[in-house]
C-alpha cells in the first residue's frame, strides 16, 4: 500500500489556517494528507483584517457560515474604502465593492457614462452603483436576484484578527488537519529541496510538499523587493472606541506625512497609520494618527513594512504563498488567497511536478505584480500635498501600470491582463478618484441613440434609489443575525 502524498503548511494566525483548511478540504478526497506547523501568534489585540469581497468565496468553500463568522469574531461588513484629504484640497472618492450601471446596447455602461459626462451630464458614477449609493446612505447592500441582474454587489469584512484566527484553527481541525505547535522551525536542506522541518525537541517532519503560509520560513535570496514602488516603511496599529452608529465602509485620510485608515468594528474602531521613517519617528506618527482619526488611541503597536514577493513562489518542493504588500488598501489576505487558489489549481498530479511548478510561478508572480501595481497607483497618481506624497509620486511605476493609465486616459478602457484579480470597477474608482480623466470613449458606443441612453440612465437611477431604500443599516442587520 503506497503512502499518502503529504503536505506540511508552516505559519501562524489566519494565513496558516486558511491554507491548511483549504488544502485539506480541496485535496483530502484525493488522499492528500495535510499537517500544520503552528508558530506563536504575531497578533496584537489592536489588529484586524479589512478584507476584499473574494474572501467570502473561500469561506464558502470551507463551509464557514457567515452568521457564525460574524458572531464568533465580532466582525462587521464593509462596502469599500473612502479616501479623503485632511487638508480639504482634493475631493474624496469611494472605492466601492460593486459595479456601476448595466450594459447599454450590449456595450459597457462606463463608456456611455464617460461620453454623457463630456456632453454635460452632472451625475456622479457612484449614483449608478448600488453598493456606492448604499454606502453613502449608511446602509448595507445585500445582493438579491434583482440586484444581481443589475450589477455586481459585493462586500468585505472587518474582522478582529485574534478571534478570527482562533475560529479558523477550529475550522482547519474540523477538516482533518493535524496540528503541530512549535516555538520555532528550521529548514533541513536536502538535495535541491527541503528534506524536513525541524521543530526542536527531536521533532522532524518530512513531506512531499512544504507550504510557507505567512513568512514562516526565510526567503533568503528568493526575495524581490518592491521598496522602490512604495513610500511606507512603518505601520502603526491601534484601537479606538467603536462608533455609536457603525459605518458601512472604511476611511483612509491623507495627511502631509502619511495616511491614517479607520476600520469600523463592533468591539473597537481599528486604526492604522502608514508613514515613512524619513518623515517622522514613531512618537510623531502616534500623534499624527491621533490627530487624523480624531479619536483616543490605545494599545499602539508599530511594525516595519518590507514590501516584496518571492522571485519564485514555488522553488523545489517549497511553495511560499502571498507577498508583503503596502498596507494602504488592505490586500494582504487577497494576495495570499490568490496564491492559495492557484496552488490548488496547479497541485501536482505526481511526484515530478516541474510543469506544475513552472505554471504556478508564471501565474502567481503575474497576479501579485498586478496587485502591486494597484497599490502603487495610489501613490503615483495621488495629488495630496506634503513631503510624504512628494516622495510617493517619485516612486517607481511599472510599464504595465503606465500603459494602463495611458489607455484609460485615452479611451476610457482598461488594459486586459491575463492574471487580473481586481474587478474593473476597482481600477476605475482608483483612476477617477486620483484625477485620471478619460479624454475619449470607444467609438462603437456612438451607434446607440442619445435618447435611448438618457432613458436607460433615468431607469438605472430610479432602480438604485428604490433598492437602496430597502436595505438595512449595519446595526439592524447584525442584530437580526444575532437573533436569527
Amino acid at each position: 500500500m503506497s503512502r499518502p502524498f503529504t503536505v506540511i503548511v508552516a505559519g501562524r494566525d489566519a494565513p496558516l489556517w486558511l491554507a491548511a483548511a483549504a488544502l485539506s478540504r480541496g485535496l483530502g478526497a484525493s488522499g492528500v494528507q495535510v499537517e500544520a506547523v503552528e508558530l506563536p501568534s504575531a497578533l496584537a489585540s489592536v489588529d484586524a483584517h479589512a478584507t476584499f469581497p473574494a474572501l467570502e468565496a473561500l469561506h464558502n468553500q470551507l463551509r464557514i457560515d457567515e452568521a457564525m463568522l460574524l458572531g464568533a469574531t465580532g466582525g462587521s461588513l464593509t462596502l469599500g474604502r473612502n479616501f479623503t484629504d485632511l487638508a480639504g484640497a482634493r475631493p474624496a472618492f469611494l472605492h466601492a465593492y460593486g459595479s456601476a450601471g448595466t450594459q447599454i446596447g450590449g456595450r459597457d455602461f462606463f463608456a456611455h457614462w464617460v461620453k454623457a459626462r463630456a456632453h454635460g451630464l452632472g451625475v456622479p458614477l457612484d449614483d449608478f452603483s448600488l453598493t456606492a449609493a448604499a454606502a453613502r446612505q449608511g446602509r448595507l447592500m445585500l445582493p438579491d436576484e434583482e440586484s444581481e441582474i443589475y450589477g455586481r454587489c459585493d462586500y468585505g469584512y472587518h474582522l478582529p484578527a485574534i478571534p478570527y484566527a482562533a475560529m479558523l484553527r477550529d475550522v482547519a481541525a474540523r477538516h482533518g488537519v493535524r496540528i503541530h505547535p512549535a516555538a520555532s522551525v528550521t529548514v533541513v536542506p536536502g538535495e535541491g529541496a527541503v528534506a524536513a522541518l525541524d521543530l526542536g525537541e527531536g521533532r522532524r517532519l518530512r513531506a512531499d510538499l512544504f507550504v510557507d503560509a505567512g513568512g514562516a520560513l526565510p526567503l533568503g535570496d528568493n526575495f524581490l523587493s518592491w521598496r522602490d514602488y512604495f513610500p511606507v516603511d512603518r505601520l502603526l496599529a491601534a484601537a479606538a472606541p467603536p462608533f455609536a452608529n457603525l459605518p458601512v465602509y472604511a476611511e483612509c485620510r491623507a495627511g502631509p506625512t502619511g495616511w491614517t485608515a479607520l476600520h469600523p468594528g463592533r468591539p473597537a474602531t481599528f486604526v492604522t497609520h502608514g508613514w515613512s521613517s524619513a518623515h517622522g519617528d514613531d512618537a510623531e506618527a502616534l500623534t499624527a494618527a491621533g490627530a487624523a482619526s480624531g479619536l483616543p488611541l490605545a494599545g499602539a503597536v508599530v511594525r516595519a513594512v518590507v514590501p516584496g514577493r518571492p522571485i519564485q513562489p514555488w522553488r523545489g518542493n517549497l511553495v511560499t504563498l502571498g507577498a508583503s504588500f503596502d498596507p494602504v488598501h488592505g490586500v494582504e489576505l487577497l494576495g495570499f488567497q490568490i496564491g492559495l487558489v492557484q496552488l490548488l489549481a496547479s497541485f501536482p498530479a505526481g511526484s515530478d511536478f516541474a510543469a506544475e511548478r513552472d505554471e504556478y510561478n508564471r501565474a502567481a508572480t503575474a497576479a501579485l505584480d498586478r496587485i502591486r501595481d494597484f497599490q502603487s497607483a495610489h501613490y503615483a497618481l495621488a495629488r495630496y500635498a506634503g513631503p510624504f506624497w512628494d516622495a510617493a509620486r517619485a516612486g517607481l511605476v511599472s510599464s504595465d501600470l503606465a500603459h494602463a493609465v495611458a489607455l484609460f486616459r485615452a479611451r476610457a478602457e482598461l488594459a486586459p491582463f491575463e492574471e487580473e484579480n481586481l474587478p474593473p470597477d476597482s481600477w476605475r474608482a482608483l483612476f477617477l478618484g486620483h484625477g485620471v480623466e478619460p479624454e475619449r470613449w470607444p467609438p462603437a458606443i456612438d451607434r446607440v441613440p442619445p435618447e435611448e441612453v438618457k432613458a436607460q440612465f433615468r431607469r438605472m437611477l430610479g432602480f438604485v434609489r428604490e433598492q437602496v431604500l430597502r436595505q438595512p443599516t449595519q446595526e439592524a442587520y447584525l442584530a437580526g443575525l444575532a437573533h436569527g
